[in-house]
């Protein structure tokens, strides 16, 4: 009779500790501040953020080939100065030719 009652209670305690069990990996898994979840989140934002740090290191080599050409070629700075800008030297007339479609 005392083996009948263990069998009961063997099967009780397997369950909670299954019950536990789920709880504790459910817990991990998605609730948790390092759950796999959040982990997963972060890998993806920090792929992202060095993905756009190359991005902005190539554009930041494209400005600077850009400021290092307008100090050394002084046609290339009087060129952006006069199209861009619209200077032009003292006692020049200036005019603008419209391109037709």
């Amino acid at each position: 009779m005392n083996y009948q009652l263990l069998n009961p209670l063997r099967w009780r305690k397997s369950f909670l500790a299954l019950i536990l069990g789920g709880i504790i990996v459910v817990w991990f898994t998605f609730i948790d501040t390092y759950s796999i979840w959040a982990r997963v989140e972060l890998s993806q934002r920090k792929t992202e953020l060095k993905e756009k740090k190359e991005q902005l290191k190539k554009e930041t080599q494209v400005l600077k080939q850009k400021i290092e050409n307008l100090e050394t070629d002084p046609f290339l700075l009087e060129r952006i100065a006069r199209e861009e800008y619209g200077m032009k030297k003292e006692g020049e007339t200036v005019y603008k030719i419209k391109e037709v479609e």
